[in-house]
């Protein structure tokens, strides 16, 4: 099952206070990246973000649910309602995320 475009545009519309979001379409899911760097995604109409500690901390008891199948565990976001949680949670996220290496 893909995401359906009725999700991304909720998700996305709740992420709008967050700062430098963007998104990238990939096999029928989205990933979510902020200044950049990959912060999470939307699969299978569910708002997973990657497992730091600061998103562990905000959500101690979170889920944590393979996007696909054999892939890293991430955590499942379930409040989605919450425009300003989400734009604090993204830019914690981000913010423990290392820059990419340069390549020579």
């Amino acid at each position: 099952m893909s995401t359906t475009s009725g999700y991304f545009n909720f998700i996305s519309e709740q992420l709008s206070l967050a700062e430098n979001v963007s998104y990238r379409k990939m096999m029928g899911e989205y990933i979510i990246y902020s200044n950049g760097k990959v912060v999470g995604g939307i699969y299978d109409d569910r708002l997973l973000i990657k497992p730091t500690n600061s998103a562990r901390s905000m959500m101690p008891d979170a889920l944590l649910e393979e996007p696909y199948d054999g892939a890293k565990p991430m955590i499942l976001v379930d409040n989605t309602d919450d425009k300003e949680f989400l734009a604090e949670l993204l830019s914690a996220v981000e913010k423990e995320i290392p820059d990419k290496k340069k390549r020579r």
